[in-house]
């Protein structure tokens, strides 16, 4: 019997002291990298979704239909405000400047003939008639001096110096009319022929004035210093007023339009500050300053989107890099306030999908707690805690993964525990 118990004490004895070892290894310590939560002047700001534009576009079009000549320049050329862009066939355009310049050449030798003072028949038969009455006039004269003179010697009787009289008054009112009328007359041809002859040198140039806008229309010009976004026909296509033929951007600035919610609205003014963050929301957490494009509010739409309630900011950046095209999407930060707040680095929360709530982890005495947090959406490398710290606390920044709360933790490149 002493025998068979043997084993069994003996096996009691390995699996206790196997328990005592297990017991006795200390759990294993993570390492995490620490970052403080600090107080500092956190910005406040309002956030939507925004669609990069450039600061000026337009669809380049003929303002005549006709076939495409030549193209000047291609997709990507950078041109100057009215540069020549497209030449459009011209043949009939310039038959008919050509034909506008001769009527000018033609009208103007009109004028100078006309104000040299060739006259009309009519005036010519009117000085025939002045110089006839004038002669008349002249005879009633000398033979009214000649019965006076006979009249005063009593050679001829009254009767014969009143008649002498009447004659002399009717050639003198005969001539005084015939003279009238050749001045009026004379006066009357000069001045409606010149008048004439100006109008029709007004009219032909303005015909000509026609012509070489026509002909000046032949050529697609930039209507601003840009760059040749989108080219849509080619030589031999045929060009005309509703189609265009280029859209010219000019990217020398660019500008972001946002959609605000309207509730949020009432705070933001033009010349506000704002940032342009292309690719993403802000709570994705891009630290990379060079993703980041500041600017300022230039237009608040005060009339809102019936379907979404929203309210379009646009906010201006300055020149874009290459690499940041238009039509690019992303957000618009635009800040509103700025005061004192509690602040840790953005990879430091946990976000909970689709909220503005998560969790961090604090360090106290080399031990990890979850706390829970609410931030604020304002975007940036430090994310703005609205509850759950007060400053000075230690976060994890890196290792937190699977981190679970009440498990000891050491700095990372460090051997012993932080206490």
């Amino acid at each position: 019997m002493k025998l068979l118990l043997l084993p069994v004490l003996a096996a009691a004895v390995m699996l206790s002291g196997c328990s005592k070892k297990e017991e006795a290894e200390p759990k294993p310590e993570v390492e995490v990298k620490l970052a403080p939560a600090t107080v500092d002047d956190v910005e406040q700001s309002i956030t939507g979704p925004a669609t990069l534009f450039p600061v000026a576009q337009a669809g380049v079009a003929a303002r005549n239909s006709a076939p495409i000549s030549k193209l000047l320049v291609k997709k990507g050329d950078s041109v100057a405000a009215g540069q020549t862009l497209a030449v459009l066939e011209a043949r009939d355009v310039v038959a008919a400047n050509n034909e506008a310049v001769a009527n000018v050449n033609e009208a103007e030798q009109n004028l100078l003939k006309t104000t040299a003072g060739t006259l009309p028949s009519d005036l010519e038969r009117a000085r025939g008639q002045m110089v006839a009455a004038e002669a008349a006039y002249k005879q009633a004269d000398v033979i009214h001096s000649r019965r006076k003179s006979l009249f005063d010697e009593g050679a001829i009787p009254q009767r014969d110096l009143l008649m002498a009289e009447t004659d002399l008054a009717t050639t003198k009112a005969n001539y005084e009319v015939a003279r009238l009328s050749y001045d009026l007359l004379k006066n009357q041809s000069n001045e409606r022929d010149v008048q004439i002859a100006k109008s029709h040198v007004e009219q032909s140039k303005a015909r000509l004035a026609q012509a070489d806008a026509q002909l000046a229309y032949t050529h697609i010009t930039a209507p601003f210093a840009g760059t040749i976004t989108e080219q849509f026909m080619f030589p031999g296509d045929m060009a005309r007023p509703d189609a265009p033929v280029f859209t010219v951007s000019d990217l020398s600035r660019a500008v972001a339009r946002a959609q605000i919610p309207e509730s949020d609205s009432a705070s933001i003014q033009a010349g506000q500050a704002c940032e342009f963050l292309p690719g993403g929301s802000p709570s994705s957490g891009a630290d990379d300053k060079a993703a980041r494009y500041a600017g300022k509010v230039t237009v608040v739409n005060r009339s809102a989107d019936p379907a979404r309630r929203t309210i379009e900011i646009w906010c201006e950046i300055g020149k874009p890099p290459a690499t940041l095209h238009p039509g690019v999407f992303g957000d618009v930060a635009i800040v509103t306030d700025r005061k004192k707040g509690v602040t840790v680095p953005r990879e430091a929360i946990q976000f909970h999908e689709g909220t503005l709530t998560g969790w961090v982890v604090v360090v106290e005495g080399g031990v990890a707690h979850k706390i829970e947090v609410e931030a604020d959406s304002a975007p940036g490398p430090r994310v703005h805690i609205l509850k759950g710290l007060k400053g000075g606390e230690n976060v994890v920044t890196e290792g937190v993964y699977g981190l679970d709360d009440n498990v000891k933790v050491k700095l990372a490149g460090q051997g012993g525990e932080k206490k």
